[in-house]
């Protein structure tokens, strides 16, 4: 998809000098991005990428379309940014946690915590992941920046593991990645499927003294997990 802005050339009589171009000032210009990114997250979120409509993305950001494409040129491209704010932001979030600086069994508690904490706090990355996953990964797989977000939450769990085994806290040969899926699928799984779980079972899962019980049963099995026995 070509620029809209860029596709429509001002006319000038002939001789005339040609217009400066509009200079927007830069944190002006994050502010636009962050909005429409905002708005996209929404969007993308309840409808799906083919069903996400460009005008309620720029209805929602107060920003008209011709400025979404300036900045994204596709309403793909936009779908791209907003995968990566959304898997940024859950890392930026894990990396203030300063798990390295914890004890190995508290950190790997703090982060499960924080993964179920997450979820429910931003019940939006559940539907962005599950939509993305149904498209295999085909627009995730067009970031440059994703293996990067995940390779230092990898290197953290490594040393994690490493200094706890060395202690004889935690028992050897864990995997960091298969521990990673372990811990984050506790809490995605049950976010993802609450409806149909609440609904299969007769209990409201997403009760305050459900939610506790659920949070406590995932620290629980991951702690059972990695404890040298």
């Amino acid at each position: 998809m070509k620029n809209i802005a860029a596709s429509h050339k001002s006319r000038r009589p002939p001789g005339s000098a040609k217009p400066k171009a509009a200079i927007v000032p830069v944190r002006d210009a994050e502010r636009t991005q962050h909005a429409i990114i905002a708005a996209a997250e929404a969007e993308f979120a309840n409808n799906g990428l083919a069903g996400a409509r460009v005008d309620a993305i720029a209805e929602q950001s107060g920003v008209n379309k011709r400025m979404l494409y300036y900045y994204f040129g596709s309403k793909e491209n936009l779908y791209v940014a907003v995968l990566e704010r959304a898997y940024g932001a859950m890392r930026e979030a894990e990396r203030e946690l300063n798990l390295v600086d914890l004890d190995p069994l508290e950190a790997i508690q703090k982060l499960v915590e924080f993964k179920f904490d997450y979820y429910l706090a931003h019940p939006h990355i559940i539907r962005l992941l599950a939509g993305e996953n149904m498209q295999n990964a085909k627009f995730l797989k067009r970031s440059r920046r994703l293996r990067d977000m995940h390779n230092s939450l990898g290197n953290v769990l490594r040393t994690l593991l490493a200094a706890g085994q060395k202690t004889g806290l935690v028992k050897p040969g864990i995997d960091p990645l298969q521990l990673y899926i372990s811990l984050a699928g506790l809490s995605y799984f049950f976010f993802s499927n609450v409806a149909t779980l609440t609904t299969a079972f007769g209990r409201e899962l997403t009760s305050p003294s459900e939610l506790k019980a659920r949070r406590a049963h995932a620290v629980e099995v991951m702690l059972d997990y990695v404890r040298a026995r």
